[in-house]
């Protein structure tokens, strides 16, 4: 094997097949049956240095092997509605919701605004966890020691971090203001639920981090699929130049022409791979194969990588040809007199 191949050989790839050349072994050795026989190796040898094109040799430029891996965006849709069912959720938006939720009919609202009266009461609830469990399963005759008792470090540190569920409350308290400010009624673009929300925060001096702002809208939002495209970012006239293909989407925004960016819905999010000899790129390709049936679809910039693979099978693989009409009329004229034999049998076997 070397690097330094002859100058008619550069930049190009020769495959051979020699599945079909090896002579059996008198003996299996293991699960090895056959071996390449001096006469094999000859052939082997003889057809890579010929370099010609054959049954089972094929050349191709590297290129052939090579493809784009592009990442394939989709717009997220979305509806919101400021529903006392969805806001309940944001009680446990720190993560763990079963358990948190348990807790909470234990320990009701204290955990959000009395954490340290019944902290001692809730790291002992938790080193018990499980406990219940445990002798339920021992009264039943099960093995309880093969359960650990308890909960992980790592989840109970975070259980007993009053900083989550003083979070969580605020974000509670949050929402119930914007379901009085702006009712319950549904909102079928989000774009304007967002501002409305963020103009109501404005007028009551409710300060939020990005990061709890976005848990708040996720929990009362849901995705639609004819719903207006959630925008990321505007871009004003004239800096920037309209590019679907890329996600740069020219619209109307108050009346006045805007390029905007969409945010993307990753439950949507698809790859393509796109081969490198494809005539007009990635972008015909595109056009052509996804386009179609996405029209709202774009390509994630710089996330389009290069790969390359081999497949023999493709290159070499040979469909067994399909019978004709007159060898299957004789198959199932064969098996029908099979089976009338069978059923003559059987009657006369149960007749005696």
């Amino acid at each position: 094997m070397s690097n330094k191949k002859p100058a008619h050989r550069k930049g190009k790839v020769q495959l051979i097949d020699a599945s079909q050349w090896f002579k059996p072994l008198r003996k299996n050795l293991g699960k090895k049956n056959c071996e390449l026989s001096s006469e094999d190796i000859d052939r082997i040898t003889r057809t890579f240095l010929d370099f010609k094109e054959t049954e089972q040799s094929k050349i191709f430029p590297n290129a052939a092997f090579g493809y784009w891996k592009v990442t394939v965006e989709r717009p997220l849709r979305l509806h919101s509605q400021l529903s006392l069912k969805a806001i309940e959720t944001l009680r446990f938006a720190s993560g763990e919701e079963e358990i948190r939720s348990t807790l909470y009919d234990e320990f009701g609202d204290d955990l959000f605004n009395n954490f340290s009266q019944i902290a001692s009461q809730l790291e002992k609830r938790l080193t018990e966890w499980g406990g219940d469990d445990e002798a339920e399963d021992d009264e039943n005759g099960e093995d309880a020691g093969t359960k650990k008792k308890g909960l992980p470090e790592k989840k109970k540190k975070k259980l007993l971090d009053s900083a989550t569920w003083e979070r969580d409350g605020q974000l509670v308290e949050t929402a119930m203001a914007l379901r009085k400010a702006l009712g319950d009624k549904l909102f079928e673009d989000h774009n304007v639920f967002r501002d409305r929300v963020e103009a109501v925060l404005e007028d009551e001096s409710i300060k939020l981090r990005g990061p709890d702002l976005k848990k708040l809208l996720e929990a009362v939002s849901w995705r639609v699929e004819t719903a207006p495209p959630v925008i990321a970012k505007v871009h004003k006239s004239g800096k920037v130049k309209a590019d679907p293909l890329r996600g740069l989407f020219e619209t109307n925004l108050d009346g006045k022409p805007a390029i905007v960016e969409y945010e993307t819905d990753t439950e949507l999010r698809d790859t393509e791979q796109v081969p490198l000899l494809e005539d007009g790129g990635i972008e015909a390709f595109i056009k052509r194969e996804v386009l179609p049936y996405t029209p709202d679809a774009w390509i994630k910039k710089d996330a389009t990588k290069i790969g390359y693979e081999i497949s023999f099978t493709r290159h070499f693989y040979k469909p067994q040809p399909l019978r004709t009409l007159d060898q299957i009329r004789a198959d199932i004229a064969a098996l029908e007199k099979e089976t009338e034999g069978l059923i003559g049998e059987i009657v006369k076997g149960s007749a005696k």
